[in-house]
């Protein structure tokens, strides 16, 4: 394994009080079968069996993500946590929760930050109740405010709110009293993006009425200038933070860096460096993924078997990969970068983008990134790189 290669934990927990009809990730609504501590025991077996596969490399951030991962107890939550401590020695690194504003989850926040998490994501999406009701979510926009007020008072300085525009019969002006809200709440973290109509979602065999891509567009152009207005860099297509509060998990993803995945579902990606025969070294990257119903999973794990599936990248995939992260970043990546987490050269790079038009893509020997123009087309450009 090469050691260089910045390494993070993404746990995947897979239950929800209730599907949002919008959602396409893995999750399941909790009921009979939801079997928390049988979970856990099958995380740390799956965690024990990744680490021995990444060797003894640092570890620079745990994500918790779902589903709600805040449904666990603060004891079970504590548990990964201080296992991956155990196992990877580290000290004072970035450990993200996703939350939603029930009232419930609420009266726990000051037992997650006990447990160790230092960093809070919750799933508000809007402040409308009219919007909330048709997003099927359970919380109120009263629940919302108090949940980040209860964020704050339980210690959590570092925090993210996620919302939405574009939503069913949403205004431009519901779409900037959202983001008003959110800024004056005085958070140092937002995402801010597109409901967009995923398959396999209830969205999606019941499309509701969205707003026009022109009235979208200036929702999106008017919310941006209250961010920045408000002090908020827009680092990534919908990532949003005071200085010094970028989601490290994220970048880590964005700048092609290592991570595992355990959970039901959940993916990784670990890369190694391979000496061919003649003595070469060779960059090998790798994905895996992991039983996606719950059940199999803990069952699967426990006996042995956590992998679902294992696949090498070819060489190809890796450039459109590196592009599909790096390029979501409004500085996107050095050149050094690319050829160190690639293993790949910088004529396969050019190769790559010779159809994309120059006004969109601006790259030399030190950086790739978007221009100011090829950032708000950036799928017209990832679309050419198929």
């Amino acid at each position: 394994m090469s050691k260089d290669f910045p390494l993070s934990l993404y746990v995947h927990i897979p239950w929800c009080v209730k599907k949002c009809p919008y959602c396409d990730f893995n999750s399941h609504e909790k009921d009979s079968a939801f079997d928390e501590y049988g979970y856990v025991d099958a995380l740390l077996t799956d965690l024990d069996r990744e680490f021995a596969t990444c060797g003894s490399r640092p570890l620079q951030s745990i994500f918790f993500g779902g589903g709600t991962p805040s449904l666990f107890s603060a004891g079970s939550i504590s548990t990964v946590i201080d296992h991956a401590r155990t196992l990877f020695n580290f000290d004072d690194i970035e450990i993200t929760m996703e939350a939603n504003p029930g009232t419930f989850e609420q009266e726990k926040f000051t037992a997650f930050r006990e447990a160790g998490v230092n960093r809070l994501s919750i799933g508000i999406q809007s402040f409308d109740n009219a919007q909330l009701k048709r997003l099927g979510r359970i919380h109120d926009r009263e629940q919302a405010l108090k949940a980040i007020e209860t964020a704050k008072q339980a210690g959590f300085e570092n925090m993210n709110l996620d919302l939405m525009f574009g939503l069913p019969q949403q205004t431009i002006q519901q779409a900037i009293d959202d983001v008003k809200i959110a800024c004056d709440s005085g958070t140092p973290h937002l995402s801010h993006y597109q409901l967009t109509i995923e398959p396999n979602t209830y969205f999606y065999k019941n499309t509701p009425v969205l707003p026009e891509v022109d009235l979208i567009w200036d929702m999106q152009n008017h919310c941006q200038t209250i961010l920045s207005e408000h002090g908020y860099q827009q680092y990534e297509i919908s990532a949003y933070s005071k200085p010094a509060k970028r989601c490290l998990h994220n970048v880590n993803y964005w700048q092609f860096g290592d991570y595992i995945g355990i959970g039901a579902g959940a993916h990784g990606k670990l890369s190694s460096v391979q000496e061919k025969p003649g003595g070469e070294d060779h960059l090998v990257i790798r994905r895996r993924w992991k039983y996606r119903q719950p059940q199999q999973y803990i069952e699967q794990t426990l006996a042995g078997n956590a992998v679902s599936g294992e696949q090498v990248i070819e060489n190809r995939e890796i450039v459109f990969e590196f592009l599909l992260n790096a390029l979501r970043l409004r500085e996107g990546a050095s050149i050094d970068i690319f050829q160190q987490r690639t293993g790949l050269n910088m004529g396969e790079l050019k190769q790559a983008l010779k159809h994309i038009d120059p006004e969109l893509l601006s790259i030399d020997h030190r950086q790739i990134c978007t221009t100011e123009k090829g950032f708000l087309f950036l799928n017209e450009i990832l679309q050419k790189l198929v």
